[in-house]
Protein backbone atom coordinates (compact mmCIF):
# COMPACT_ATOMS: atom_id res chain seq x y z
CA UNK A 1 0.00 0.00 0.00
CA UNK A 2 1.32 3.40 -0.92
CA UNK A 3 1.88 5.82 1.95
CA UNK A 4 0.86 9.19 0.51
CA UNK A 5 2.23 12.25 2.25
CA UNK A 6 2.38 15.44 0.26
CA UNK A 7 5.66 17.33 0.80
CA UNK A 8 5.31 20.01 3.42
CA UNK A 9 6.47 22.79 1.09
CA UNK A 10 3.89 21.78 -1.53
CA UNK A 11 1.09 21.76 1.01
CA UNK A 12 2.09 25.17 2.28
CA UNK A 13 1.98 26.50 -1.26
CA UNK A 14 -1.56 25.17 -1.68
CA UNK A 15 -2.61 26.95 1.47
CA UNK A 16 -0.59 30.11 1.00
CA UNK A 17 -3.58 32.21 0.04
CA UNK A 18 -5.69 31.26 3.03
CA UNK A 19 -3.50 30.50 6.05
CA UNK A 20 -0.96 32.21 8.20
CA UNK A 21 2.75 31.59 7.60
CA UNK A 22 4.22 28.37 9.02
CA UNK A 23 5.71 28.27 12.47
CA UNK A 24 9.07 29.94 12.90
CA UNK A 25 12.21 27.78 12.78
CA UNK A 26 12.49 28.01 16.58
CA UNK A 27 9.18 26.14 16.91
CA UNK A 28 9.17 22.35 16.52
CA UNK A 29 7.96 20.86 13.25
CA UNK A 30 5.67 17.83 13.37
CA UNK A 31 5.29 14.84 11.09
CA UNK A 32 3.24 11.65 11.04
CA UNK A 33 4.62 8.32 9.84
CA UNK A 34 2.49 5.24 9.33
CA UNK A 35 4.01 2.39 11.34
CA UNK A 36 1.21 -0.14 11.74
CA UNK A 37 -2.10 -1.29 10.25
CA UNK A 38 -4.68 -3.80 11.38
CA UNK A 39 -7.06 -5.21 8.77
CA UNK A 40 -10.39 -5.61 10.55
CA UNK A 41 -12.17 -7.54 7.83
CA UNK A 42 -14.05 -5.17 5.56
CA UNK A 43 -16.47 -2.26 5.65
CA UNK A 44 -17.52 -1.21 9.15
CA UNK A 45 -14.85 -3.27 10.90
CA UNK A 46 -13.06 -0.22 12.36
CA UNK A 47 -14.81 2.84 13.69
CA UNK A 48 -14.11 4.39 17.10
CA UNK A 49 -10.85 3.50 18.89
CA UNK A 50 -9.63 3.89 22.47
CA UNK A 51 -6.22 3.04 23.91
CA UNK A 52 -5.62 1.76 27.45
CA UNK A 53 -2.10 2.39 28.75
CA UNK A 54 -2.31 -0.07 31.67
CA UNK A 55 -2.89 -3.06 29.42
CA UNK A 56 -1.27 -1.61 26.29
CA UNK A 57 -4.36 -2.60 24.36
CA UNK A 58 -6.35 -0.83 21.69
CA UNK A 59 -10.12 -1.25 21.70
CA UNK A 60 -11.73 -0.86 18.27
CA UNK A 61 -15.47 -0.69 17.62
CA UNK A 62 -16.29 -3.22 14.92
CA UNK A 63 -19.54 -1.86 13.52
CA UNK A 64 -19.88 -4.70 11.05
CA UNK A 65 -20.26 -7.20 13.89
CA UNK A 66 -21.53 -4.95 16.66
CA UNK A 67 -18.54 -5.96 18.80
CA UNK A 68 -15.22 -4.56 19.98
CA UNK A 69 -11.93 -5.92 18.67
CA UNK A 70 -9.16 -5.99 21.28
CA UNK A 71 -5.72 -5.37 19.76
CA UNK A 72 -2.38 -5.96 21.45
CA UNK A 73 -0.46 -2.72 20.92
CA UNK A 74 2.69 -3.68 22.80
CA UNK A 75 4.41 -3.15 19.47
CA UNK A 76 2.52 -0.36 17.64
CA UNK A 77 4.04 -1.42 14.35
CA UNK A 78 2.52 -4.90 14.68
CA UNK A 79 -1.01 -4.62 16.09
CA UNK A 80 -2.76 -7.97 16.44
CA UNK A 81 -6.20 -8.98 17.57
CA UNK A 82 -6.19 -11.04 20.74
CA UNK A 83 -9.88 -11.05 21.68
CA UNK A 84 -13.35 -9.76 20.90
CA UNK A 85 -15.92 -8.33 23.29
CA UNK A 86 -19.49 -9.36 22.48
CA UNK A 87 -22.39 -7.38 23.90
CA UNK A 88 -25.20 -9.63 22.68
CA UNK A 89 -26.68 -9.82 26.18
CA UNK A 90 -27.21 -6.04 26.20
CA UNK A 91 -28.38 -5.08 22.73
CA UNK A 92 -27.72 -4.75 19.04
CA UNK A 93 -24.13 -3.54 19.09
CA UNK A 94 -21.48 -1.08 20.24
CA UNK A 95 -21.42 2.53 19.03
CA UNK A 96 -18.52 3.92 21.05
CA UNK A 97 -15.70 2.98 23.40
CA UNK A 98 -13.66 4.87 26.00
CA UNK A 99 -10.99 3.83 28.50
CA UNK A 100 -9.51 5.06 31.76
CA UNK A 101 -6.88 3.35 33.94
CA UNK A 102 -7.74 -0.20 33.02
CA UNK A 103 -11.51 0.24 32.70
CA UNK A 104 -13.26 0.02 29.33
CA UNK A 105 -16.67 1.65 28.83
CA UNK A 106 -18.93 0.65 25.93
CA UNK A 107 -22.00 2.50 24.62
CA UNK A 108 -24.49 -0.14 23.47
CA UNK A 109 -27.67 0.53 21.54
CA UNK A 110 -30.76 -1.57 22.21
CA UNK A 111 -32.12 -4.05 19.67
CA UNK A 112 -35.00 -1.59 19.35
CA UNK A 113 -33.04 1.56 18.48
CA UNK A 114 -35.66 3.80 20.05
CA UNK A 115 -35.47 2.00 23.40
CA UNK A 116 -33.06 2.86 26.24
CA UNK A 117 -29.50 1.68 25.70
CA UNK A 118 -26.77 0.46 28.04
CA UNK A 119 -23.28 1.39 29.12
CA UNK A 120 -21.21 -1.61 30.18
CA UNK A 121 -17.85 -1.58 31.95
CA UNK A 122 -15.08 -4.17 31.47
CA UNK A 123 -11.59 -4.81 32.81
CA UNK A 124 -9.05 -3.99 30.13
CA UNK A 125 -6.72 -6.82 31.14
CA UNK A 126 -9.16 -9.70 31.70
CA UNK A 127 -12.07 -8.37 29.60
CA UNK A 128 -14.33 -9.40 32.46
CA UNK A 129 -17.67 -7.58 32.71
CA UNK A 130 -17.64 -5.34 35.79
CA UNK A 131 -21.06 -3.69 35.71
CA UNK A 132 -23.64 -2.04 33.50
CA UNK A 133 -26.14 0.77 33.74
CA UNK A 134 -29.15 1.79 31.58
CA UNK A 135 -28.93 5.08 29.68
CA UNK A 136 -31.01 6.96 27.10
CA UNK A 137 -32.05 5.90 23.62
CA UNK A 138 -29.30 5.25 21.08
CA UNK A 139 -26.13 6.01 23.09
CA UNK A 140 -23.88 7.24 20.30
CA UNK A 141 -20.70 8.41 22.04
CA UNK A 142 -19.22 8.32 25.53
CA UNK A 143 -16.15 9.69 27.27
CA UNK A 144 -14.44 9.64 30.68
CA UNK A 145 -13.73 12.80 32.62
CA UNK A 146 -10.07 13.57 33.36
CA UNK A 147 -10.00 11.89 36.79
CA UNK A 148 -12.17 9.00 35.68
CA UNK A 149 -14.92 9.83 38.13
CA UNK A 150 -17.55 10.44 35.45
CA UNK A 151 -18.56 8.91 32.16
CA UNK A 152 -20.82 11.08 30.01
CA UNK A 153 -22.91 9.57 27.24
CA UNK A 154 -24.58 11.30 24.27
CA UNK A 155 -27.93 9.56 23.74
CA UNK A 156 -28.91 10.59 20.23
CA UNK A 157 -32.53 9.44 20.37
CA UNK A 158 -33.10 9.17 16.61
CA UNK A 159 -36.69 8.63 15.42
CA UNK A 160 -38.01 5.54 13.70
CA UNK A 161 -38.23 5.64 9.92
CA UNK A 162 -41.95 6.43 10.01
CA UNK A 163 -41.31 9.16 12.61
CA UNK A 164 -44.00 7.69 14.87
CA UNK A 165 -41.52 6.87 17.61
CA UNK A 166 -39.19 9.78 18.34
CA UNK A 167 -37.47 9.31 21.72
CA UNK A 168 -36.01 12.29 23.53
CA UNK A 169 -32.34 13.03 23.12
CA UNK A 170 -30.39 13.18 26.36
CA UNK A 171 -27.02 13.03 28.09
CA UNK A 172 -26.36 10.42 30.77
CA UNK A 173 -24.02 11.45 33.58
CA UNK A 174 -22.61 8.28 35.12
CA UNK A 175 -20.74 8.42 38.42
CA UNK A 176 -18.16 5.63 38.33
CA UNK A 177 -16.45 6.43 41.63
CA UNK A 178 -17.40 2.84 42.40
CA UNK A 179 -17.25 1.14 39.03
CA UNK A 180 -18.75 -2.01 40.56
CA UNK A 181 -21.95 -0.06 41.19
CA UNK A 182 -22.15 2.97 38.84
CA UNK A 183 -25.06 5.39 39.09
CA UNK A 184 -26.54 7.27 36.15
CA UNK A 185 -28.58 10.46 35.94
CA UNK A 186 -30.24 11.33 32.66
CA UNK A 187 -29.98 14.98 31.62
CA UNK A 188 -32.83 15.79 29.26
CA UNK A 189 -34.19 18.83 27.44
CA UNK A 190 -37.84 18.77 28.53
CA UNK A 191 -37.34 22.06 30.40
CA UNK A 192 -36.87 23.73 27.00
CA UNK A 193 -40.08 22.38 25.42
CA UNK A 194 -41.93 25.66 25.93
CA UNK A 195 -39.02 27.61 24.38
CA UNK A 196 -39.26 26.16 20.88
CA UNK A 197 -40.14 29.47 19.23
CA UNK A 198 -37.33 31.42 20.90
CA UNK A 199 -34.79 28.69 20.17
CA UNK A 200 -35.74 28.69 16.49
CA UNK A 201 -35.55 32.46 16.38
CA UNK A 202 -32.04 32.27 17.87
CA UNK A 203 -30.95 29.79 15.18
CA UNK A 204 -31.40 26.37 16.81
CA UNK A 205 -32.93 23.99 14.27
CA UNK A 206 -36.08 22.42 15.75
CA UNK A 207 -37.79 20.91 12.73
CA UNK A 208 -38.74 17.23 13.11
CA UNK A 209 -42.39 16.42 12.33
CA UNK A 210 -44.49 17.05 15.45
CA UNK A 211 -41.35 16.87 17.61
CA UNK A 212 -40.95 18.65 20.91
CA UNK A 213 -37.63 20.35 21.65
CA UNK A 214 -36.57 17.38 23.77
CA UNK A 215 -37.43 14.95 20.98
CA UNK A 216 -35.79 16.99 18.26
CA UNK A 217 -32.41 17.62 19.92
CA UNK A 218 -29.98 14.81 19.08
CA UNK A 219 -26.74 14.83 21.15
CA UNK A 220 -23.80 13.61 19.07
CA UNK A 221 -20.42 14.11 20.74
CA UNK A 222 -19.09 15.31 24.12
CA UNK A 223 -16.00 16.97 25.53
CA UNK A 224 -15.46 17.57 29.26
CA UNK A 225 -13.63 20.40 31.02
CA UNK A 226 -10.51 19.50 32.98
CA UNK A 227 -12.18 20.53 36.25
CA UNK A 228 -15.06 18.10 35.47
CA UNK A 229 -17.72 20.73 36.10
CA UNK A 230 -18.76 21.50 32.51
CA UNK A 231 -19.35 19.49 29.37
CA UNK A 232 -20.03 20.66 25.82
CA UNK A 233 -22.24 18.51 23.61
CA UNK A 234 -22.67 18.89 19.86
CA UNK A 235 -26.26 18.80 18.61
CA UNK A 236 -25.30 18.13 15.02
CA UNK A 237 -28.62 18.08 13.19
CA UNK A 238 -29.77 21.07 15.23
CA UNK A 239 -26.65 23.17 14.43
CA UNK A 240 -26.25 23.88 18.12
CA UNK A 241 -24.23 23.16 21.23
CA UNK A 242 -25.50 22.16 24.68
CA UNK A 243 -23.53 23.22 27.74
CA UNK A 244 -23.96 20.83 30.68
CA UNK A 245 -23.45 21.44 34.39
CA UNK A 246 -22.04 18.07 35.44
CA UNK A 247 -22.36 18.23 39.27
CA UNK A 248 -25.96 19.47 38.99
CA UNK A 249 -26.76 17.19 36.03
CA UNK A 250 -28.60 19.95 34.19
CA UNK A 251 -28.47 21.69 30.83
CA UNK A 252 -27.04 25.12 31.46
CA UNK A 253 -27.58 26.52 27.97
CA UNK A 254 -28.36 25.67 24.35
CA UNK A 255 -26.16 27.71 22.01
CA UNK A 256 -26.93 28.17 18.29
CA UNK A 257 -23.77 27.90 16.20
CA UNK A 258 -24.80 30.33 13.48
CA UNK A 259 -24.10 30.09 9.77
CA UNK A 260 -21.02 30.35 7.60
CA UNK A 261 -21.20 32.91 4.80
CA UNK A 262 -19.80 31.14 1.74
CA UNK A 263 -20.09 34.35 -0.27
CA UNK A 264 -17.07 35.80 1.53
CA UNK A 265 -13.55 35.49 0.16
CA UNK A 266 -11.75 32.63 1.90
CA UNK A 267 -15.05 30.85 2.62
CA UNK A 268 -15.56 29.43 -0.85
CA UNK A 269 -16.56 25.89 -1.76
CA UNK A 270 -17.09 23.68 -4.79
CA UNK A 271 -20.88 23.27 -5.13
CA UNK A 272 -21.23 21.02 -8.17
CA UNK A 273 -20.03 17.72 -9.58
CA UNK A 274 -21.04 18.83 -13.09
CA UNK A 275 -19.43 22.25 -13.43
CA UNK A 276 -16.95 21.41 -16.19
CA UNK A 277 -17.41 21.49 -19.98
CA UNK A 278 -20.42 19.44 -21.03
CA UNK A 279 -21.38 18.67 -17.44
CA UNK A 280 -18.06 17.05 -16.54
CA UNK A 281 -16.42 17.38 -13.11
CA UNK A 282 -14.20 20.36 -12.41
CA UNK A 283 -12.37 21.74 -9.38
CA UNK A 284 -14.14 25.07 -8.88
CA UNK A 285 -13.70 26.45 -5.37
CA UNK A 286 -15.09 29.97 -5.21
CA UNK A 287 -17.51 32.15 -3.19
CA UNK A 288 -21.20 31.36 -3.65
CA UNK A 289 -24.37 33.02 -2.30
CA UNK A 290 -24.95 30.20 0.20
CA UNK A 291 -24.91 29.87 3.98
CA UNK A 292 -23.40 26.78 5.58
CA UNK A 293 -24.73 25.17 8.74
CA UNK A 294 -21.73 24.22 10.88
CA UNK A 295 -23.33 21.00 12.18
CA UNK A 296 -20.25 19.62 13.97
CA UNK A 297 -19.82 15.94 14.73
CA UNK A 298 -16.76 15.55 16.96
CA UNK A 299 -15.73 18.12 19.53
CA UNK A 300 -12.57 18.35 21.65
CA UNK A 301 -11.32 20.87 24.18
CA UNK A 302 -8.03 22.20 25.52
CA UNK A 303 -6.81 24.94 27.84
CA UNK A 304 -4.54 27.90 27.17
CA UNK A 305 -3.63 30.30 29.97
CA UNK A 306 -6.54 29.21 32.10
CA UNK A 307 -9.18 29.41 29.34
CA UNK A 308 -10.98 26.50 27.68
CA UNK A 309 -11.24 26.35 23.90
CA UNK A 310 -13.41 24.06 21.79
CA UNK A 311 -12.44 22.46 18.47
CA UNK A 312 -15.17 21.09 16.20
CA UNK A 313 -15.16 19.07 12.99
CA UNK A 314 -17.95 20.66 10.94
CA UNK A 315 -19.01 17.56 9.05
CA UNK A 316 -22.70 18.26 8.37
CA UNK A 317 -25.64 15.87 8.54
CA UNK A 318 -29.11 15.51 7.05
CA UNK A 319 -32.33 13.97 8.28
CA UNK A 320 -33.55 11.46 5.71
CA UNK A 321 -36.26 9.08 6.80
CA UNK A 322 -39.06 7.25 4.98
CA UNK A 323 -41.60 9.68 6.43
CA UNK A 324 -39.48 12.83 6.28
CA UNK A 325 -36.46 14.09 4.41
CA UNK A 326 -35.15 17.64 4.45
CA UNK A 327 -32.67 17.64 1.57
CA UNK A 328 -33.23 18.83 -1.98
CA UNK A 329 -31.12 19.99 -4.92
CA UNK A 330 -31.00 23.77 -5.02
CA UNK A 331 -31.94 23.71 -8.71
CA UNK A 332 -35.21 21.94 -7.92
CA UNK A 333 -36.38 24.73 -5.62
CA UNK A 334 -38.14 27.99 -6.53
CA UNK A 335 -35.35 30.53 -6.05
CA UNK A 336 -35.82 34.26 -5.53
CA UNK A 337 -34.42 35.71 -8.77
CA UNK A 338 -33.75 39.06 -7.11
CA UNK A 339 -31.23 37.32 -4.83
CA UNK A 340 -29.91 34.51 -7.01
CA UNK A 341 -28.92 36.61 -9.98
CA UNK A 342 -26.49 35.78 -12.80
CA UNK A 343 -24.06 38.25 -11.25
CA UNK A 344 -24.16 36.40 -7.92
CA UNK A 345 -23.54 33.00 -9.49
CA UNK A 346 -21.52 33.86 -12.59
CA UNK A 347 -24.40 32.57 -14.69
CA UNK A 348 -27.80 30.96 -14.25
CA UNK A 349 -27.93 30.08 -10.52
CA UNK A 350 -30.19 26.99 -10.82
CA UNK A 351 -28.00 25.43 -13.53
CA UNK A 352 -26.14 22.22 -12.70
CA UNK A 353 -22.84 23.98 -13.38
CA UNK A 354 -23.72 26.61 -10.75
CA UNK A 355 -25.85 25.97 -7.63
CA UNK A 356 -28.31 23.53 -9.17
CA UNK A 357 -26.64 20.36 -7.90
CA UNK A 358 -25.95 21.53 -4.34
CA UNK A 359 -27.80 19.69 -1.56
CA UNK A 360 -29.55 22.15 0.74
CA UNK A 361 -32.17 21.96 3.46
CA UNK A 362 -35.79 22.77 2.69
CA UNK A 363 -36.47 23.60 6.35
CA UNK A 364 -34.87 27.06 6.16
CA UNK A 365 -34.69 29.96 3.72
CA UNK A 366 -38.16 30.05 2.25
CA UNK A 367 -39.89 33.42 2.16
CA UNK A 368 -43.37 32.97 0.75
CA UNK A 369 -43.30 31.19 -2.58
CA UNK A 370 -39.54 31.26 -3.10
CA UNK A 371 -36.26 30.60 -1.33
CA UNK A 372 -34.28 33.77 -0.72
CA UNK A 373 -31.54 31.97 1.22
CA UNK A 374 -29.91 28.58 0.68
CA UNK A 375 -28.51 26.62 3.62
CA UNK A 376 -25.94 23.90 2.86
CA UNK A 377 -25.12 20.98 5.16
CA UNK A 378 -21.87 21.34 7.12
CA UNK A 379 -19.17 23.97 6.74
CA UNK A 380 -16.34 21.91 5.13
CA UNK A 381 -14.05 23.19 7.88
CA UNK A 382 -13.01 22.89 11.47
CA UNK A 383 -13.58 25.67 13.97
CA UNK A 384 -12.31 26.96 17.27
CA UNK A 385 -14.82 28.42 19.72
CA UNK A 386 -14.54 29.80 23.21
CA UNK A 387 -16.16 28.17 26.25
CA UNK A 388 -19.40 30.08 25.59
CA UNK A 389 -19.60 28.66 22.06
CA UNK A 390 -18.63 31.88 20.28
CA UNK A 391 -16.72 31.40 17.03
CA UNK A 392 -13.06 32.41 17.35
CA UNK A 393 -11.58 30.97 14.16
CA UNK A 394 -12.66 28.84 11.20
CA UNK A 395 -10.53 27.17 8.56
CA UNK A 396 -12.67 28.66 5.77
CA UNK A 397 -12.01 26.87 2.48
CA UNK A 398 -8.53 25.67 3.47
CA UNK A 399 -9.44 21.97 3.65
CA UNK A 400 -11.00 21.84 0.20
CA UNK A 401 -8.11 23.80 -1.27
CA UNK A 402 -5.69 21.43 0.42
CA UNK A 403 -7.17 18.32 -1.19
CA UNK A 404 -7.59 19.95 -4.62
CA UNK A 405 -4.17 18.79 -5.86
CA UNK A 406 -3.21 15.68 -3.90
CA UNK A 407 -1.91 12.44 -5.43
CA UNK A 408 -3.72 9.84 -3.32
CA UNK A 409 -7.26 10.45 -4.67
CA UNK A 410 -9.28 12.71 -6.94
CA UNK A 411 -10.55 16.01 -5.54
CA UNK A 412 -13.62 15.59 -3.30
CA UNK A 413 -13.73 11.86 -4.01
CA UNK A 414 -16.04 9.96 -1.71
CA UNK A 415 -14.84 7.24 0.63
CA UNK A 416 -16.21 4.66 -1.82
CA UNK A 417 -14.68 4.76 -5.30
CA UNK A 418 -12.45 7.53 -6.57
CA UNK A 419 -14.73 9.81 -8.57
CA UNK A 420 -13.56 13.37 -9.17
CA UNK A 421 -15.91 15.96 -7.62
CA UNK A 422 -18.11 13.20 -6.21
CA UNK A 423 -18.84 15.00 -2.91
CA UNK A 424 -18.75 18.58 -4.12
CA UNK A 425 -22.54 18.78 -4.44
CA UNK A 426 -22.98 17.34 -0.95
CA UNK A 427 -20.64 18.02 2.01
CA UNK A 428 -17.18 18.02 0.49
CA UNK A 429 -14.39 16.25 2.42
CA UNK A 430 -16.52 16.04 5.63
CA UNK A 431 -14.15 16.90 8.50
CA UNK A 432 -15.49 14.69 11.28
CA UNK A 433 -13.14 13.23 13.88
CA UNK A 434 -11.09 15.53 16.11
CA UNK A 435 -8.36 14.81 18.65
CA UNK A 436 -6.13 17.19 20.58
CA UNK A 437 -2.53 16.41 21.55
CA UNK A 438 0.38 18.21 23.16
CA UNK A 439 3.85 17.57 21.72
CA UNK A 440 6.92 19.38 23.06
CA UNK A 441 4.80 22.02 24.71
CA UNK A 442 2.66 22.88 21.69
CA UNK A 443 -0.99 21.93 21.16
CA UNK A 444 -2.12 20.28 17.93
CA UNK A 445 -5.50 19.45 16.46
CA UNK A 446 -5.77 16.26 14.41
CA UNK A 447 -8.80 16.35 12.08
CA UNK A 448 -9.99 13.29 10.18
CA UNK A 449 -11.64 13.80 6.78
CA UNK A 450 -14.43 11.24 6.66
CA UNK A 451 -14.88 11.22 2.87
CA UNK A 452 -11.54 12.11 1.28
CA UNK A 453 -9.62 10.37 4.08
CA UNK A 454 -6.51 10.96 6.13
CA UNK A 455 -5.75 13.36 8.96
CA UNK A 456 -4.95 17.08 8.80
CA UNK A 457 -2.78 18.61 11.53
CA UNK A 458 -2.88 22.21 12.75
CA UNK A 459 -0.95 23.91 15.52
CA UNK A 460 -3.72 25.46 17.68
CA UNK A 461 -1.50 26.70 20.51
CA UNK A 462 -2.79 30.20 19.77
CA UNK A 463 -6.56 29.61 19.41
CA UNK A 464 -7.23 32.69 17.28
CA UNK A 465 -4.33 31.92 14.90
CA UNK A 466 -4.01 28.20 14.09
CA UNK A 467 -1.19 27.22 11.73
CA UNK A 468 -1.38 24.40 9.21
CA UNK A 469 1.33 21.81 9.94
CA UNK A 470 0.93 18.69 7.79
CA UNK A 471 -1.46 16.24 6.20
CA UNK A 472 -1.13 12.48 5.77
CA UNK A 473 -3.36 10.09 3.88
CA UNK A 474 -2.75 6.36 3.34
CA UNK A 475 -5.54 6.04 0.84
CA UNK A 476 -4.66 4.96 -2.71
CA UNK A 477 -7.47 5.87 -5.09
CA UNK A 478 -10.39 3.52 -4.47
CA UNK A 479 -8.22 1.32 -2.24
CA UNK A 480 -6.21 1.75 0.93
CA UNK A 481 -7.47 3.31 4.15
CA UNK A 482 -10.79 5.10 3.64
CA UNK A 483 -13.49 6.66 5.78
CA UNK A 484 -11.80 7.69 9.04
CA UNK A 485 -14.50 7.72 11.71
CA UNK A 486 -12.52 8.17 14.91
CA UNK A 487 -9.22 9.87 15.72
CA UNK A 488 -7.23 9.01 18.86
CA UNK A 489 -4.10 10.74 20.15
CA UNK A 490 -1.82 8.82 22.54
CA UNK A 491 0.71 11.04 24.38
CA UNK A 492 4.30 9.88 24.73
CA UNK A 493 4.00 9.18 28.45
CA UNK A 494 1.17 6.70 27.81
CA UNK A 495 2.42 5.24 24.56
CA UNK A 496 3.80 1.67 24.51
CA UNK A 497 6.74 2.89 22.39
CA UNK A 498 7.39 6.09 24.36
CA UNK A 499 6.49 8.13 21.27
CA UNK A 500 3.24 9.99 20.63
CA UNK A 501 0.80 8.11 18.40
CA UNK A 502 -2.21 9.04 16.28
CA UNK A 503 -4.68 6.23 15.54
CA UNK A 504 -7.37 6.30 12.86
CA UNK A 505 -10.31 3.91 12.70
CA UNK A 506 -11.27 3.76 9.01
CA UNK A 507 -14.90 2.68 8.68
CA UNK A 508 -15.11 2.05 4.92
CA UNK A 509 -11.88 0.07 4.55
CA UNK A 510 -12.24 -1.51 8.00
CA UNK A 511 -8.62 -0.74 8.81
CA UNK A 512 -7.04 0.66 11.95
CA UNK A 513 -3.92 2.71 11.20
CA UNK A 514 -1.24 3.72 13.69
CA UNK A 515 0.96 6.75 13.02
CA UNK A 516 4.09 7.73 14.91
CA UNK A 517 4.30 11.45 15.69
CA UNK A 518 7.76 12.94 15.48
CA UNK A 519 8.84 16.46 16.29
CA UNK A 520 12.13 18.27 15.79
Amino acid sequence: MRHSVLPFATMLALLAACTRPPASPSQPSLSLEQIGTYEGGGTGAAEITAYDATSRRLFVVNGARGTVDVLDLESPSSPRRIATISVAQFGAGVNSVATHNGVVALAIEATDRQAPGTVAFYRATTLQLISSVPVGALPDMLTFSSSGRYVLVANEGEPSGDYRNDPEGSISVIDVSNVDAPTAVTVGFAAFNDQAASLRAAGVRIFGPNASVAQDLEPEFITIAEDERTAWVTLQENNALAIIDIPRATVRQIVPLGYKNHALAGNGLDVSDRDGPGGTPLVNIRPWPVLGMYQPDAIASYRVQGETWLVTGNEGDVRAYAAFTESARAGSLPLDTSVFTPAACGGDCPADARLGRLSVTTTLGRDGAAFDTLYAFGARSFSIRDAAGRLVWDSGDQLERLISALPMANFNAGSVGNVLDDRSDDWGPEPEGVAIGVVRGRTYAFIGLDQFGGVVVYDVTVPASPVFVTYVNTRDGAAGDRGPEGVTFVPAERSPSGEPLVILGNEISGTTVIFRVTSR
